[in-house]
């Protein structure tokens, strides 16, 4: 067992080897500090409009009055279906300071995905922007939800812009289908009578639940992870920690500021950007739709901004946008990337653009999320997963639970640490099969270690595919593919096959219209062994996404041939 952490070595000066998370007892008193700490600071920045903490904080306290006088008692969970505008943190911050449990939840979801995910929570209210309110209305009735807060993309904005902004989103770009639920609260009706209302302040502790974080569902059926108060709290402080050696040479007259472009109901967004801009009165430049490319350079070319976060899928779709130059990227620190692998093409190329690294982590919904990265002070891509955050151990485990010690050696990637999960929701079968008798979570990735602790991940357990008795990683194919010219982007799943049991199918995004297939067959075999060359090659306009922008390989492989 690796306890010495040979890692602490590779640390940053400065970095410590510990934090303490009890110096908050729950999220509630991390919050207050900052509301009283920062409140004249902008806390997020959404269509050109500033929201302060003091904002923040009056309308999160209304909105947790409200809640109270439903008769919400504490432990009962609520869900928040949004994308990333101002009412999200808002509703986060009432949600946790009535005693609540935030349920997190995908606004992209089909009525089947939603009523799944409010059934199994228990959910018994919702906060919801309009556009996606139909999706509600058809699952509606099979849940437990009997309280509904509406929001519209323009409520936190001032007069006349809000009104323009909904009458845009409604009538111009017809973004709100039709849809009908009765009894219904608008957002800013609920703040009304949220003013008016007393609020009683919740005993809250540190292993009270926070947010119930349900997975992704790219490899199963989606689970909520239980993170409490401490998980969250844990978290943000290892990730100031760790961002600290770039993030203290921000010039004194600039507030601390970053990009929250991925989705905040993610758990990367959620508590690396929204609650550590809390713990350090930074500001959030809250980003709804990432995937308008425009829209995204826009917002950023009036804006300073120090960090950000985001997936490879982003950062290669912003680097390689005609507009991405009429951004200021010379105040980046510290750009961070997590997810899903960070190709070395893309972080070549963010680097030429922006001169600031991508400086690569890891992390799961079950480890809040967290749990290694490389050091913040690199000044170049490693291709690796880096080494385990303050207070986190890491090791890697054979098939049959066995620790692996021989360098090199690859194995199951395990963490045990503060902000590890405190289970899966009501899936007390599915948190024994995750966990290890000493505390680890079984995290499903395969990794390997180096002599100085640092961890390379080279594929998800279940996405390995297995030709003629060989093991192949997507990882491995796509992190070639994507150094072949005219190859935008890439993934690698296994198919059955008669011969090979499984063999390897390519589906390529093309940056260059006259890449052929016989280019990259000739590219795969001077640079691949025989074993890994796919057998099927196709072209596609698009990869498949999760909203975060994970390459869902599952849709590839069960594709209709």
């Amino acid at each position: 067992m690796i306890e010495e952490r040979v890692w602490l070595d590779s640390y940053p000066e400065g970095v410590p080897a510990d934090i303490d998370a009890t110096q908050y007892e729950s999220l509630l008193g991390l919050m207050a500090d900052s509301f009283a700490k920062y409140a004249n600071r902008t806390a997020y920045s959404f269509m050109g409009q500033d929201i302060s903490y003091a904002q923040t904080d009056v309308k999160s306290q209304a909105l947790a009055a409200y809640f109270q006088s439903l008769g919400l008692e504490k432990g009962d969970r609520v869900a928040i279906m949004m994308p990333n505008v101002p009412q999200y943190p808002v509703a986060v911050a009432a949600i946790l300071r009535a005693g609540l449990v935030v349920v997190n939840v995908n606004p992209l979801y089909t009525p089947r995905e939603l009523e799944y995910q409010l059934k199994d929570s228990g959910a018994k209210a919702i906060v919801i922007i309009e556009n996606f309110a139909v999706t509600l209305q058809k699952c509606l009735a099979e849940t437990q939800i009997n309280h509904v807060v509406l929001c519209a993309m323009g409520d936190m904005l001032s007069m006349p812009k809000g009104a323009v902004v909904n009458f845009v989103v409604r009538n111009v770009k017809s973004l709100v289908p039709d849809f009908e639920l009765p009894g219904a609260i608008k957002f800013n009706q609920a703040l009304s009578l949220g003013e008016r209302a007393t609020f009683v302040k919740p005993v809250v502790t540190s292993d009270d639940i926070a947010v119930l974080q349900y997975t992704g569902g790219t490899t199963g059926v989606s689970k909520g992870a239980v993170l409490l108060h401490r998980n969250v709290i844990a978290n943000l402080l290892q990730s100031e920690a760790w961002n600290d050696p770039v993030m203290k040479r921000v010039p004194a007259n600039e507030q601390p500021t970053s990009v929250c472009a991925l989705p905040l109901y993610h758990i990367f967004a959620f508590t690396v950007n929204m609650m550590l801009g809390m713990r350090t009165g930074g500001k959030n430049i809250l980003i709804p739709n990432p995937r308008d490319l425009p829209a995204v350079l826009k917002a950023l070319s009036t804006q300073t901004f120090h960090s950000f976060p985001a997936v490879n899928t982003l950062f290669n779709g912003l680097a390689n946008h005609p507009d991405f130059d009429t951004v200021n990227w010379k105040n980046l620190k510290v750009s961070v990337g997590g997810g899903m692998a960070v190709t070395s093409a893309v972080a070549a190329l963010w680097l030429q653009k922006t001169g600031c690294p991508i400086c690569e982590g890891y992390g799961l919904s079950e480890t809040s999320p967290s749990a290694s990265c490389n050091p913040t002070t690199s000044t170049h891509f490693t291709g690796n997963m880096g080494v385990p955050l303050p207070s986190t151990f890491m090791k890697l485990l054979d098939d049959e639970g066995h620790e692996v010690t021989e360098l090199g050696q690859a194995g199951e990637i395990a963490i045990k640490g503060p902000q590890v999960m405190a289970g899966y929701w009501q899936r007390p079968d599915e948190t024994a099969r995750s966990m290890t008798a000493d505390g680890y979570f079984k995290s499903g990735d395969i990794g390997v270690r180096d002599v100085h602790g640092f961890f390379k991940i080279i594929d998800r357990k279940k996405d390995m595919i297995l030709v003629s008795g060989f093991n192949v990683y997507p990882n491995d194919i796509e992190e070639t593919l994507s150094l072949c010219p005219g190859v935008l982007e890439c993934a690698a799943v296994g198919v059955p096959d008669e011969k090979t049991g499984e063999a390897v199918k390519l589906v390529i995004v093309k940056k260059d219209p006259s890449l052929t297939e016989m280019t990259v067959r000739e590219y795969c075999k001077a640079n691949m062994t025989g074993y890994k060359q796919p057998k099927i090659i196709e072209f596609k306009v698009e990869l498949p996404k999760t909203a975060v922008g994970k390459i869902l390989r599952r849709e590839l492989r069960d594709a209709p041939k």
